[in-house]
């Protein structure tokens, strides 16, 4: 074996490791089968058939929709600071993609070797908004930072946005449009990979537990978390968005999901809203795992530009079957995957392992509630 594979695989195993480590020793149910170029950086269980508990929180403890958002508490220089864009997102002649980077990530570590290489081959415009302490800060802080990116790429393109994220980066946009009602008329499309939109039982499990405590953000990503409650509060989704929900049903961090009742999933509101798993596609698809979803998978891929390049959101019987045939989306260097996926993995390990963690969830912003 060549000196960087073995170093690749050692980091691997050290993530492997650290993921024992988070457990404290709890007993797990037998692991969800995963492709064998990625073993998770988190904690696997099997995927979960519970259903969705429900709110704690009535509807009507929560602030009305149309309510104008509050002014913003960061400081405009971190946001501007936050936000980057291809120099074609200027006056741009098609919508610009706004990536945001999920929980432990920078938007390079997440998007950095796949998507935007692959836009950048199509010439399309795109940014993307770095979220403060790698989105493991309260996400409530985060959202203003996408308040500000949303506002800021319609008003340089001129034209409407098209949102792409990942895990809690798939949360924080839709609490930017149901807290800031002003941000949904410059929304087009608004895809979600492998969103925690309800939370994650699998979280409240083996990562934010009484006895080890955990960062903000994976906190309010429990499963019904007063965070996840407030974002779906009276309506998950808003007229004129084309909402298009990814998800796999061998998720081993983002659970229950194994359909559409599951966590990811969104059902109520004005929105136009496609649900769908990587398994609707390609039914034999049963070794994707959550890091997948957002950063190599091939399907993904296919589903989300098929939303970008639609009027609505995505249609799975658009998707050509040859696409499930395929290992990598493109944008992948399928030289440089194994450095690429050992890095990432390696961010995500030292972020649970070393960032600060506290023993409850942040509590919700003032503007959220009704009174």
């Amino acid at each position: 074996m060549g000196t960087g594979k073995s170093r690749r695989m050692m980091a691997t195993l050290a993530v492997v490791g650290l993921a024992g480590f988070l457990l404290g020793g709890q007993a797990l149910a037998a692991p969800a089968p995963l492709p064998p170029l990625t073993p998770s950086p988190f904690p696997v269980v099997a995927p979960s058939s519970l259903p969705l508990p429900p709110p704690t929180i009535p509807d009507e403890e929560f602030a009305p929709i149309d309510r104008p958002g509050p002014e913003l508490e960061v400081p405009e220089s971190a946001l501007d600071a936050a936000l980057r864009c291809t120099a074609n997102a200027v006056d741009a002649e098609t919508e610009v993609v706004l990536f945001v980077p999920g929980t432990t990530l920078t938007p390079t570590d997440d998007f950095g070797w796949n998507w935007f290489p692959a836009l950048d081959e199509l010439g399309r415009p795109y940014c993307s908004v770095t979220l403060p302490n790698h989105a493991m800060t309260d996400t409530q802080v985060s959202a203003e930072y996408v308040v500000h990116a949303i506002r800021a790429v319609h008003g340089m393109s001129g034209r409407r946005v098209d949102v792409v994220g990942h895990s809690q980066g798939g949360t924080e946009p839709r609490f930017a449009l149901r807290f800031w009602p002003d941000l949904r008329p410059m929304v087009d499309d608004y895809v979600a990979l492998a969103a925690t939109n309800h939370g994650s039982i699998a979280i409240n499990g083996v990562l934010c537990t009484p006895a080890t405590g955990c960062s903000e953000s994976l906190w309010q990503q429990t499963s019904n978390s007063h965070y996840t409650q407030a974002i779906n509060s009276r309506q998950e989704t808003f007229a004129g968005i084309s909402y298009t929900q990814i998800y796999t049903r061998t998720d081993e961090f983002v659970q229950p999901n194994l359909d559409d009742t599951g966590t990811t999933s969104l059902h109520t509101g004005d929105g136009d809203i496609t649900n769908v798993a990587l398994q609707d596609v390609c039914p034999t698809g049963v070794t994707s795992e959550h890091l997948a979803v957002g950063t190599y998978d091939p399907v993904a891929h296919a589903l989300a530009i098929d939303a970008l390049d639609h009027d609505g959101p995505a249609e799975p019987g658009r998707i050509d079957p040859a696409v499930c045939a395929q290992l990598f989306m493109p944008g992948v260097d399928p030289v440089a995957f194994p450095g690429n996926y050992a890095a990432l993995v390696a961010t995500i390990a030292q972020q649970l392992a070393l960032h600060p963690k506290v023993a409850a969830e942040p509590g919700l912003r003032s503007y959220t509630l009704a009174d």
